[in-house]
């Protein structure tokens, strides 16, 4: 019966520790490159697009596709995206914020909304510079987590 007992405290322990993991997993911030995966070789804007991938993959791509084309007429391209390259602070404050309203995307007219991703300064820094370093984009001007911040909601 002792016996019987102390595996059954063992159990109950062991699963104890097991949910304290997982709840403590779940409070951490989501995109967070595995310490397997960093390197100290690594430039800081490297380092900022590789976390970006992630957050793009998992957020942006079902709207501006995994090619960054975009769906034409619904959601605008980001690769190539002349709304990248000459409103730097507008498309900060639409993945900051979110977005409505008409916009003009390399020549071609957008009205639909961009939902507010809450992410953190730091994560729409990084989302910013994976678009802006992806496909045929090569915007060597790092989006930092300072200038993200500075970016205030525009009022209407």
């Amino acid at each position: 019966m002792k016996k019987l007992l102390f595996v059954f405290g063992l159990a109950t322990a062991m699963v104890a520790c097991k949910s304290d993991k997982k709840e403590k997993d779940a409070e951490e911030e989501s995109y967070v490159i595995p310490a397997s995966e960093k390197s100290s070789e690594k430039s800081p804007l490297t380092a900022s697009v590789e976390r970006g991938k992630i957050i793009y993959n998992d957020l942006c791509v079902t709207c501006h596709l995994p090619t960054g084309k975009g769906i034409a007429g619904t959601y605008p391209p980001v690769d190539g995206s002349n709304w990248l390259t000459e409103k730097r602070e507008e498309s900060i404050r639409g993945v900051k914020y979110g977005m409505q309203g008409p916009i003009e995307v390399n020549g071609e007219k957008y009205d639909n909304i961009m939902t507010p991703m809450g992410l953190s300064d730091k994560e729409v820094a990084d989302a910013m510079n994976y678009v802006m370093n992806s496909w045929s984009n090569n915007i060597d001007e790092m989006v930092t987590e300072e200038e993200v911040a500075a970016i205030q909601e525009k009022e209407e």
